[in-house]
């Protein structure tokens, strides 16, 4: 038997997990291969980094396209971001199943897919898959291609990894994590990988159990009553490293949203999680032009910090690693819906 198409083997997978086969999608995108497809990355100039052991080289800065983008409710200013962030060379774009607006009527992946379905091969696509259940996570993965208008994306990730006993669910024999080997050996994902902003020791945990190719984990905050005397960054990214993982931070300019009266600026917090060890790369939601051009501004002229610019960073984050009465801190909090 021949191979099967990427878009025939989720249908069946579907129909062979839960007896229930998905109605045919009108338009769905015929089947890319290596033959027909020339990538076309183009970094513009813009610092970029090897993204572990994916091989691909990446912009140090990717496109978050969680709730601040998607709280841009101008569609029309919207898809001109999308198009100017890859004119500039921001090419590396990171979504999810569940990103949307806050009154729901944005949903993320739509949203690219319009600009996608006409740019395909010039973007390093990332999304995000959140159910556990198998059957429920195949049907996830089937909802994102057809939003997104491809038959692949460059990596799939588990979305919101938060506990031990979540990874429990995600680990065991035809679980979720078996679900992403199966959708990368049939190429709908070039690479797999996990998000996390939760329990240190769950991403670790999940690191050593798993084969995976990079990961996006939270620099700086914690859910109540987690040991936060050991930062994600000093825990977590060693462990990936150690398998060549690639490893980008999210969260970065949160501060500035919650603590009043920080004295730091998102210029400096770009900087400061650049400059971090074993960091490629940093993703970061933006929402209209001023703040995409200031953020490209401060990736071209990056230079790392200086030890000492970097400890008084730390020092002035302080008060957002310790709050106690932030929004991301509450159970079944998840990335790209804060608003």
């Amino acid at each position: 038997m021949g191979k099967i198409s990427r878009r025939s083997f989720l249908k069946a997978s579907l129909t062979t997990a839960s007896g229930l086969a998905l109605s045919h999608v009108d338009g769905f995108p015929k089947e890319v291969t290596k033959k027909n497809v020339k990538l076309k990355f183009d970094a513009k100039g813009l610092p970029t980094t090897v993204l572990g052991k994916t091989g691909v080289i990446v912009p140090r800065l990717a496109f978050g396209l969680g709730s601040r983008f998607c709280n841009n409710k101008n569609e029309e200013e919207a898809i001109a971001l999308l198009e100017k962030a890859l004119d500039e060379g921001l090419y590396y774009w990171d979504t999810a199943s569940d990103y949307s607006s806050s009154d729901g009527k944005v949903i993320s992946e739509e949203r690219v897919g319009r600009v996608l379905k006409n740019q395909r091969n010039r973007v390093f696509l990332s999304t995000k898959v959140l159910p556990r259940d198998p059957n429920e996570a195949l049907r996830s993965i089937e909802l994102s291609l057809k939003r997104l208008q491809t038959d692949h994306v460059d990596v799939l990730n588990i979305h919101a990894v938060n506990s031990l006993e979540d990874n429990k669910n995600i680990l065991k024999k035809g679980g979720l994590l078996d679900i992403l080997y199966r959708m990368k050996e049939e190429k709908v994902t070039r690479f797999i990988g996990f998000s996390g902003h939760a329990d240190p020791l769950a991403l670790t945990d999940l690191i050593e159990k798993g084969n995976f190719d990079c990961m996006i984990v939270a620099m700086n905050h914690y859910p109540k009553g987690l040991d936060t005397s050991t930062t994600r960054i000093e825990q977590v990214v060693p462990k990936a490293k150690e398998k060549n993982m690639g490893a980008i931070l999210m969260k970065v300019i949160r501060p500035l949203d919650t603590i009043e009266g920080i004295s730091l600026n998102a210029e400096n917090l770009i900087r400061y999680a650049l400059s971090l060890e074993n960091i490629d790369g940093i993703t970061v939601g933006m929402d209209n032009m001023k703040v995409l051009e200031s953020n490209l501004k401060t990736l071209r002229e990056f230079t790392p910090m200086n030890i000492q610019e970097k400890k008084e960073i730390t020092l002035a984050l302080t008060p957002f690693f310790n709050h106690e009465n932030l929004p991301w801190m509450n159970k079944g909090y998840r990335d790209g819906n804060w608003t």
